[in-house]
């Protein structure tokens, strides 16, 4: 379902035909039939559903629309667009500026019409979950807390990625555990004096984004980390050597973010939480009926990176397990949507800012709030809460899992995120 009402697109139901047709094994027949059925738009839906088009982009334009399709502010795609990369011709019709496009979806969500999609990725993995000649992996946002059911913790949700062909699934929370111990490290080598303050880099790729691209001049106060997404698809990798990852998130902006130049080694695909619950429609998969495969060992810490004010949350807390004498405590302000971001980020610029510790989430409420998210940001964010009191570790200092992953990646003590080759798997020089 598209937000205000309309019906699922002639896109979604092709996607899961072809997922379909592909787990069945005849998927030229089923495109044949589609293509039979169909109108002039279908060869193009047929062509992003399966993971077609430029392999550098995840926001394509269908067909035009009318110049007057939003109803207010933010409501149409030229409107919504961060970067001004959308532009209309002299007759109306949609431009997308692809030299200005980060990749981030908000003019997905707000198009109506399907004019602009997001290329689906999961179509070309099909073959490799079944014939399981590469072992593929699924890693999981913190997000995906309660999103595919009531019933479904983790272990069952595991055991679902199981059935599809995947030969595990890691939840990014760990690695979000080891990045607050990154992002603490960091907070304490370059805040040093009242004026000083950290952009965190963690989680949002809208928020780097918008970092990069049009608040420049605070680049240097950003820190050096990737995100846990890009973490965890390094370190999966370099623990099972020549293996895929694919990302399971609440946002297309994920899509792009895998693709950027520097980055683009750690995940060779992203589905997003509607796409994965669309799969597991189409194949037959009811994760709440599995048997567990269970397998958590993410601190609080980790866990909470999901929803607003997590990341400060957790970077202060662990900052205070390392360094409990500091003089300059953290002092954290969060931005909740873009609109807030725009805001704080200007207030960067202009003047110092109240705190020492700047979080950003594109989304209102955090990554629970993402525009691919199965059920009420409220509810996730409460039951992301619950998820994290269950963890038996407040933060990643005292969580006997994290610094045994560590010192499989090479970390022998934490103070070695401060060295670039012993961390660069960590490290992002924006």
């Amino acid at each position: 379902m598209k937000d205000g009402g309309c019906q699922t697109s002639d896109y979604d139901e092709i996607f899961k035909r072809l997922v379909k047709s592909g787990y069945r094994g005849d998927m030229p027949e089923e495109i044949e039939k589609i293509k039979k059925d169909g109108d002039k738009y279908t060869d193009e839906y047929i062509r992003y559903a399966s993971g077609g088009g430029d392999p550098d982009r995840v926001v394509f334009k269908v067909r035009d629309c009318a110049p007057d399709c939003g109803d207010g502010e933010n409501t149409d795609c030229e409107a919504s667009c961060l970067f001004g990369a959308i532009i209309r011709d002299m007759e109306g019709n949609v431009v997308i500026q692809h030299n200005n496009c980060a990749g981030c979806g908000k003019c997905v969500e707000v198009c109506r019409e399907y004019s602009l999609i997001d290329k689906k990725e999961f179509v070309p993995l099909i073959k490799l979950l079944k014939d399981r000649s590469v072992p593929v992996f699924a890693i999981v946002a913190p997000a995906f807390i309660g999103q595919f059911g009531p019933g479904v913790t983790p272990g069952k949700m595991r055991a679902a990625l199981k059935r599809l062909g995947f030969y595990g699934m890691v939840e990014v929370a760990l690695f979000a555990d080891i990045l607050s111990l990154k992002e603490a490290l960091e907070f304490d080598r370059h805040v040093t004096k009242h004026e000083d303050f950290l952009l965190t880099s963690c989680c949002c790729p809208v928020w780097v984004a918008m970092v990069k691209r049009v608040y420049k001049d605070l680049i240097s106060h950003i820190s050096p980390s990737v995100s846990p997404m890009v973490a965890c698809g390094r370190g999966v990798k370099h623990l099972h050597h020549g293996s895929k990852v694919v990302f399971v998130g609440p946002c297309i902006a994920k899509k792009a973010e895998a693709k950027e130049p520097d980055i683009k080694d750690a995940v060779d695909a992203v589905l997003t939480f509607r796409e994965v619950e669309q799969i597991f429609e189409v194949v037959g998969i009811n994760p709440s009926e599995l048997e567990e495969d269970a397998s958590e060992h993410s601190s609080r810490a980790g866990r909470i990176y999901a929803r607003t004010g997590g990341v400060s949350e957790a970077v202060s807390d662990t900052l205070n397990g390392i360094c409990p004498e500091r003089e300059i405590r953290l002092r954290a302000k969060q931005a909740n949507s873009i609109q807030d971001c725009r805001a704080m980020l200007k207030e960067a610029l202009s003047k110092e800012p109240h705190a020492n510790f700047l979080e950003g989430m594109g989304c209102p409420g955090g990554c629970v709030g993402g525009p691919q998210v199965i059920i009420d940001p409220g509810a996730g964010r409460e039951l992301i809460n619950e998820y994290g009191k269950e963890s038996l570790s407040l933060t990643p200092v005292e969580n006997k899992f994290v610094m045994e992953l560590l010192r499989s990646l090479g970390i022998e003590d934490i103070h070695d995120f401060l060295d670039s080759e012993k961390a660069k798997m960590f490290i992002r020089n924006f």
